[in-house]
Order: structure tokens, then C-alpha cells, then sequence
């Protein structure tokens, strides 16, 4: 078969031959294009050349630059392609940056490929002859849907291929033999960096139609021990009415395969499906029997703290931490609205404090959506959400959907009034937002003047 790529890579390729060298194209994009799925990141392994042979060669195509020399990681500027030479690892020099690795330019492909993760991955192919490399048979469990490790002595080097497992599992609906999940039994995270299993948790939650399988696959292998929050959830039971499906790991589950499906491939996926992971983590700390019955008072409240406990730890950015933060807190909005009967002002209030995270009403219905739709009720089983409905008819009415009210009065109207900037500037203003909430008023004047008029009484 012919992969099809950037004309410059052909000629690359070229070069490299033609000086003693071999290139290969390994790794996800060979895979990707056997699956008939978007192939984007090009990885490219020369075999037969020293490091500074490499670069000689490279830099006759452009300004090169390191995107990791200390691992033989090289780009051409201009070109979104990764070169490597290969080398070989200690299971230190693979979970931590900084540590000098050994390149062997004599390495064949088949020992190279021996030291990738998993069959489907160890599949080269030869750019100037257009073959495929297949020393382990990664097609052959491409087409029978296993995840399989190229070789179980080298497979433990590097603790995050229990994270890659995972998400592999649930991108490509694929299943680990069983002596996979032995070898991912015994791995420990605690020695990786949080950044390496923040970008893996990310594609799992990004990339994949189905999370839920991965994290079942962390559950089978104990990997979830890593998770203490995540895995807190087994075994809390929820009330039967609200959820017959089980407990809340398995809502949880359900939830974010919704919410996958809910994604935009937009900026706000990630808020998201953390939101979504994150929504109920405040129940093992809440839920109790009252009554005969079960409930988790306060579970939204509660979870504000988890979540950030879990993202933080995870040196996840702030923004997200924040946003997150915040549709947890808020989630169950939608219902409680309904069922309360809210006014326009408690809607546009919290499209305020939805606006203060840096998220949205709009965000915050997806999470509520995918929520709703996580478990075996009558109305979730039908795929009827008439809370949701409704949210979406006020915050469309309200046109507050993607961000909040602007404030109509400002500063410069009290000092055009003859008042001067003072203590009672903000406690003015913030009167007038909430007469502009509640009434829903635009004219500047009208609503100072109502403020003003009543005085200390409102």
C-alpha cells in the first residue's frame, strides 16, 4: 500500500538513502491510515546514521530545531514532522526528561519496534519503497480488534503505557489480552511527571468516542488506585429513582460518554469532559440514607473542592481548574430551575457567575445534558430532557446563551450625576445590576433613577 505524504518527505527520504541511511514512517500514523481513521502526527525514524549525520542531511531542507535532542528529536522548521534516531531506553530515561539516552544507528527496525508499546504501534513503513514493516503482526490485531504488548520484557520501561492502554482501548473500541492487563497491574505512575498523565487522560477524554472504556480498564488493573478521587466513587450508591443504573462510578461513566458525544472540537471540549468526570465527586463525601432513601446534599457545592483537588495535583492549567470548578458547582442548574420555577434574574445572575469562570451558559447545558442522559431513567431512555429544554428557552430568550448581560449602568453615568468615585460607587452599581436582572431594563437612566429613588430600601 501507498501512505500518501508531503512531497518533501519523499525527497527526504531520498536523501537520507543516499547517504547511507534509512527512513521510516512508525508509529500512530501508520496505524491510523490502516484504520481508515485522520492521521495527523508524522513520526519519522532514520535508521543507519549518527545524530550529527542527521542533521547534516536535515539541514540542507531547513533551519533545524531540537524539539528534544537529548532524545534525538529533530524538526525542520516549517514542517510539522518529527524526525528520531533510535535509541535505546532505561525505564528511567523514559519516564523523566534530562537523562542522556544512547542512540544506536546499527539498531535494526525489528529491535526498535520490539521496544514500542504495543503491536498496533510497531508497525514501520518504508517511505521510498512504500512497504509496510510488520515484525508483530500489529495488522493482524488491528483486524481482530486486540491490544497486544510488542514484548512484555521491555513493555514496563515507561509506567504511562498503562495510561496509553487505556486510551488506545477507548479510542479504537479495541480489547487487551489478558497478559496485557497483567503487565499494566503492575505499574506504578507514582514515578511519572503529572504532565505526561495529564496530555494521556486528555486524549482519552478528547479522542475517544466511548471514555468510559478506559477507565473501566484502569478499574480492571487497580490503575485507578492513582485516581483516588475518580476511584472514591465505586460503590456510592444513588437513589434508584433518580438512578437505577448503579452507583455513581457507573453514572459517572455514562456521563461522560454523553458528554462525548456532545463535543464540538472547539476550545470548550476540554471544560467539558473534565466537567462531566468531575460532576459527581462531591458524592462520596455527602451521600447518606435520610428517610429510607438516599441522598448527596450539597454534592454540587462539595465537588468544587475535589475537582480541584484532582486538576490541581495534576498541574492542570488554572483556566481549566476555574472553569471546571465552576460547572460543577452548577450543574444541576437546569433542574432546579425548572422544578423552582426561577425568574429571568436568577438566570441572568448566573450567566454572571458562569461568565466569572470564563464558561457559558451553552457550556453548562452540555454538562447538565450529558448528566441527565447517563442513566436508565424513563426520560433518559427516551432521550427527553425537558429541564434542559427549557434552560435553553430562557437562555435564548434572555440572550444570555454564550455570554452574560453587559452592565448598562457604569461608573461614568454616577459621575455624570455629580457623585464622585467613592465606597458607595460599588454598592450603587451593584443595585443597579440587580434591578437591570431583575426587570431586565437596558435604559442607563431608568435604572439609576429607580436606584437612587429608593434609597436604602432596596
Amino acid at each position: 500500500m501507498k501512505i500518501p505524504l508531503e512531497e518533501p518527505l519523499r525527497r527526504i527520504a531520498a536523501a537520507v538513502h543516499d547517504v547511507g541511511g534509512r527512513a521510516l514512517l512508525v508509529g500512530g500514523h501508520v496505524r491510523d491510515v490502516l484504520l481508515s481513521i485522520p492521521a495527523k502526527d508524522i513520526d519519522i525514524e532514520v535508521f543507519g546514521l549518527t545524530l550529527e549525520a542527521l542533521e547534516d542531511v536535515l539541514g540542507s531542507f531547513g533551519d533545524i530545531t531540537h524539539a528534544g535532542r537529548a532524545f534525538g528529536v529533530l524538526r525542520i522548521k516549517g514542517l510539522d514532522v518529527d524526525f528520531s534516531l533510535p535509541r535505546t531506553d532505561s525505564k528511567v530515561a523514559a519516564g523523566h526528561a534530562g537523562f542522556d539516552v544512547t542512540y544506536d544507528p546499527e539498531m535494526s527496525f525489528d529491535e526498535a519496534a520490539r521496544r514500542r508499546d504495543v503491536t498496533i504501534n510497531s508497525i514501520g513503513y518504508d517511505i521510498l519503497n512504500a512497504e509496510l514493516l510488520d515484525p508483530f503482526d500489529g495488522q493482524k490485531d488491528l483486524s481482530a480488534k486486540v491490544l497486544r504488548a510488542t514484548d512484555p520484557s521491555h513493555f514496563s520501561e515507561d509506567p504511562l503505557r498503562g495510561l496509553r492502554v487505556a486510551q488506545f482501548a477507548a479510542r479504537f473500541a479495541m480489547t487487551p489480552d489478558e497478559e496485557l492487563k497483567r503487565l499494566c497491574r503492575e505499574l506504578d505512575f507514582s514515578e511519572l511527571s503529572v504532565e505526561r498523565i495529564l496530555a494521556e487522560l486528555d486524549k482519552l477524554l478528547l479522542r475517544s468516542n466511548r471514555p468510559s472504556i478506559g477507565f473501566e480498564f484502569l478499574r480492571e488493573t487497580h490503575l485507578l488506585r492513582f485516581f483516588p478521587e475518580i476511584a472514591s466513587m465505586i460503590d456510592v450508591p444513588q437513589e434508584p429513582d433518580w438512578h437505577p443504573e448503579g452507583d455513581v462510578f457507573v453514572h459517572t461513566m455514562m456521563v461522560i460518554d454523553e458528554a462525548a458525544g456532545l463535543r464540538r472540537g472547539d476550545e470548550d471540549d476540554r471544560a467539558l469532559m473534565y466537567g462531566a468526570l468531575c460532576h459527581d465527586l462531591g458524592k462520596p463525601l455527602t451521600t447518606e440514607q435520610f428517610n429510607g432513601r438516599i441522598r448527596s446534599h450539597n454534592h454540587d457545592t462539595e465537588g468544587v473542592a475535589v475537582s480541584e483537588k484532582l486538576l490541581g495535583r495534576l498541574k492542570a492549567p488554572t483556566s481549566l481548574i476555574r472553569r471546571v470548578g465552576a460547572l460543577v458547582r452548577h450543574h444541576l442548574a437546569p433542574g432546579l430551575y425548572y422544578r423552582g420555577g426561577a425568574k429571568p434574574k436568577a438566570y441572568r445572575r448566573l450567566a454572571r457567575e458562569l461568565e466569572a469562570a470564563d464558561t457559558s451558559m451553552e457550556l453548562l447545558l452540555r454538562v447538565a445534558t450529558a448528566d441527565h442522559l447517563g442513566r436508565t431513567t424513563e426520560d433518559a431512555l427516551a432521550r427527553r430532557f425537558p429541564a434542559g429544554d427549557h434552560f435553553r428557552q430562557q437562555m435564548d430568550e434572555l440572550e444570555i446563551r454564550d455570554e452574560a448581560p453587559k452592565d448598562v449602568v457604569l461608573g461614568r453615568h454616577l459621575i455624570a450625576r455629580g457623585m464622585k468615585p467613592g465606597e458607595r460607587f460599588g454598592d450603587i452599581l451593584e443595585r443597579c445590576r440587580d434591578v437591570q436582572d431583575e426587570n431586565g431594563w437596558d435604559d442607563a437612566e431608568r435604572i439609576l433613577d429607580y436606584v437612587l429613588e429608593q434609597g436604602d430600601s432596596i
